[in-house]
């Protein structure tokens, strides 16, 4: 947990460094990281403790006492049996309750941190939401970092949209660090303005004002940066902020959405191309019979008429073509976002099962190898546990691109490690070894043998 929980702080560094934060809002942050951290340390850590375990058992001869005295390795597992068996189940309640509710604040502590008191106003090659003002700049240079090179500016309105942008090739950023003003003196640019006019008429005209200026000069005010409130929950919606009744509700509303968006393309490409109502108005017999030969409808018309019958054809093809694009994009982005979510449920329930199943992997295995404490079972269960994780990753990864189904990518890694799991407590409480390693080394020792016969 130690080790993780130092990795979550170099990941986000940049969103911790230089805010000038008090040490309560810094330990709030790591205790809201450390639930979303129990699905892989969970795991791990049973796996560890129970290859330790019973390989400290094992190497100590405490195996064989157990025996000698009638209590074979099932009746020894019995007990831990049951606690992991009540570890899983409660790995579920916990991923089901205090996951999602951590999850939740800690996005929102992110989000609240991300706007106090910025180490940099402005960074380069990145939209910056700066009070009524969003700001992209290319290259920041100079001392202190003030000069600015293509500045792109856009100025919030009431209304949905950017209908003010300026764009200049040159600004200076000056002001005090004392001082909540920023001021942006903007140099060689043009200022754009979208005219919303009423009436329908004036609309269709697409109307806007042009300024161009030599020298350009914008206040900004930093005031609100500094009075930011860390407990707001302002983001409720993220797949991981879901318990199942939620996700279950949400996976509902998204499929109908993507259902109800492939019928109304559907229904939207057949009105377009017209092949619903070519058989409205006709019976199947009053239809004569035609080859190719004679079916040559074109001849009918001259040769204008033709062209405009292609146009036609075309604008039609081409119209078609964009609105299929356009739902195959949009159903892609929300086909990503269903998966997300189907997995995230599926991912609570898998966590129980896989601590059951890593300790029947463990134990045995600890059993086995006879070795206990920090050495051989670190290695033997690091590299079981990775195998296990990067195959969890690599199949959520193509889950969520809709490459295997969303529940393959939950369980794939739990599927595997069962057959595992059973293969290693039979082996364990039949007192078998994995491999019989006289299979491989009895020739070997017997080639050995007959060449030191014949040379002595």
């Amino acid at each position: 947990m130690f080790i993780l929980l130092l990795q979550t702080i170099w990941l986000f560094i940049s969103e911790l460094a230089g805010k000038d934060l008090d040490l309560s809002v810094i330990l709030k942050f790591l205790m809201l990281a450390s639930p979303r951290l129990i699905p892989m340390v969970l795991p791990l850590t049973i796996l560890l403790s129970s290859i330790m375990i019973f390989g400290n058992f094992a190497e100590n001869y405490e195996f064989a006492a157990m025996k000698s005295s009638g209590i074979s390795l099932k009746r020894a597992m019995r007990t831990l049996s049951v606690f992991i068996v009540l570890v899983g189940i409660g790995a579920f309640f916990f991923s089901n309750t205090v996951i999602p509710a951590s999850e939740r604040k800690f996005i929102n502590l992110r989000k609240n941190i991300v706007q106090v008191k910025p180490a940099m106003v402005i960074t380069a090659n990145q939209f910056n939401d700066l009070g009524d003002f969003n700001i992209k700049v290319a290259e920041k240079y100079g001392d202190n970092d003030q000069y600015l090179r293509d500045v792109i500016i856009h100025l919030k309105d009431d209304k949905p949209g950017n209908f003010v942008v300026i764009k200049a090739n040159d600004g200076e950023l000056k002001g005090s660090t004392e001082s909540d003003l920023v001021t942006l003196v903007l140099k060689d640019g043009n200022y754009y303005n979208e005219v919303q006019p009423t009436s329908r008429e004036n609309k269709r005209k697409l109307p806007f004002a042009k300024v161009q200026f030599e020298e350009y000069v914008l206040n900004i005010d930093l005031s609100e940066l500094g009075t930011v409130d860390m407990n707001a929950q302002n983001y409720r919606k993220g797949h991981n902020m879901l318990n199942v009744g939620d996700l279950r509700a949400e996976i509902d509303t998204l499929s109908t959405k993507v259902d109800n968006e492939m019928i109304s393309a559907r229904s939207e490409v057949s009105r377009r191309n017209g092949v619903d109502d070519l058989s409205k108005n006709l019976e199947k017999d009053s239809i004569k019979k035609f080859t190719p030969d004679r079916l040559n409808l074109l001849s009918l018309f001259n040769t204008r008429e033709k062209m405009q019958i292609a146009s036609l054809a075309h604008s039609n093809v081409d119209g078609v073509l964009r609105r299929l694009n356009s739902v195959e994009n949009s159903l892609k982005v929300k086909r990503k976002y269903l998966n997300k979510y189907e997995m995230s449920l599926h991912d609570k329930y898998a966590l129980g099962i896989a601590c059951v199943l890593l300790f029947f992997v463990g134990a045995p295995l600890g059993a086995i190898i006879r070795k206990g404490g920090l050495g051989l079972p670190i290695v033997i269960g690091v590299t079981l546990f990775l195998t296990y994780h990067f195959i969890g990753v690599f199949a959520k990864n193509s889950a969520e691109e809709g490459g295997i189904p969303p529940f393959v990518g939950s369980w794939l890694s739990t599927f595997i490690i069962f057959p595992l799991s059973i293969f290693l407590t039979y082996k364990a409480t039949t007192d078998q070894q994995i491999f019989n390693m006289d299979i491989f080394i009895q020739p070997i020792k017997k080639i050995f043998t007959k060449r030191s016969t014949k040379f002595k």
